[in-house]
């Protein structure tokens, strides 16, 4: 087991051990099995500080609920992929689905927009953006789409772009680049607004894509980039932070709605305090990282990203999806941004 996964785990477990219990639930008797079984997927490992946060909170909830709520945890798409599972949390055979902003777009197009490139300068602009009005306006239109989703949005982290043959120090070092983006609009646009040549390829597929050079480069967080070990098969790490990822934790309405009301509160609560310390476990990890990854081999580069915001401008890419995500998004995500059209 590696230090930093013995570190979150000492810490989640500790965090869960110290959950207080309601004064309401601590005189009923204890119940030999729960009433409420709910399943939990999502896609990341089970040693990234999501499900190390997540587990601590369902042991929470099991005990301020005296185990009338029991959730299980399914890391790693081991109920299947985003898009199949999200059709399962839609129908109810799953409960609770944490998901990527950018894959909830195929559903609720207006998801995306706080992957906009160059948009958020930094942390603090981001949960701002998420935590407030920019959020609550995603989350209204989650709810029309008939998924609830909880307040607190969960950190991926920003992306990084790593290459094989030259770092990317501006927009010029991207035209060209052969680079593996996810499925998604918003990264094709982005790259093909810099000149680039983005490529869709299976994350299964990516190591042996940079080891072969169908892909000249590929960009993900920092903790994707290690535990895929692309460090293996890429020379340059460049800090773009181009773009931002959270999950969104959403439950089935009419799963969440057969809870009492107090069993929501209790869940509601432990999940959007793990999503808390989760952000602040990832914060921490990107900077360990860094350092673990350079002594691989890894050359890492700070850019500039005003030259990036510039050449996005000039080439038409937030008229664009200013247009797509509809004037009242884009006025709420300049709102905490700052002027990008």
């Amino acid at each position: 087991m590696s230090l930093t996964r013995r570190r979150f785990l000492t810490t989640a477990t500790a965090a869960a051990s110290a959950a207080a219990l309601p004064a309401t639930l601590l005189s009923r008797p204890a119940r030999a099995a729960a009433p409420f079984r709910y399943k939990l997927s999502n896609n990341v490992a089970p040693d990234h500080p999501f499900n190390l946060r997540a587990r601590a909170a369902v042991e929470r909830i099991r005990d301020e609920s005296r185990g009338q709520l029991d959730i299980q945890i399914f890391p790693n798409n081991q109920l299947g992929s985003d898009v199949d599972v999200l059709s399962q949390t839609r129908a109810g055979a799953v409960e609770l689905q944490a998901l990527s902003a950018v894959t909830l777009s195929t559903l609720v197009p207006v998801s995306s927009i706080t992957g906009v490139g160059f948009a958020f300068k930094d942390y603090d602009t981001v949960w701002a953006a998420t935590d407030g009005k920019l959020g609550a306006h995603v989350r209204e239109e989650i709810r029309k789409r008939g998924l609830y989703a909880f307040s607190r949005v969960w950190d991926i982290g920003y992306r990084q772009i790593t290459t094989s043959a030259r770092p990317v120090q501006t927009p010029a070092d991207l035209k060209g680049l052969k680079i593996r983006v996810p499925p998604g609009a918003l990264w094709t646009s982005l790259f093909q607004s810099f000149g680039g040549s983005p490529t869709t390829i299976n994350f299964s597929e990516l190591y042996s894509a940079l080891q072969t050079r169908i892909a000249d480069g590929e960009e993900n967080p920092l903790s994707i980039i290690a535990t895929a070990k692309l460090f293996e098969v890429q020379k340059f790490c460049s800090l773009t932070n181009h773009m931002w990822d959270g999950l969104w934790l959403l439950a089935n309405p009419r799963a969440w709605d057969r809870l009492p009301a107090e069993l929501r509160q209790i869940a509601e609560r432990a999940f959007n305090d793990a999503a808390l310390l989760e952000r602040q476990d990832v914060a921490g990890l990107n900077q360990s990282l860094r350092g673990e990854l350079a002594g691989k081999g890894l050359v890492f580069n700070t850019p500039d990203p005003q030259p990036f915001r510039q050449a996005l401008r000039s080439a038409g890419f937030y008229p664009k999806w200013q247009e797509k995500f509809g004037a009242d998004a884009w006025a709420l995500l300049e709102a905490y941004a700052g002027k990008l059209v």
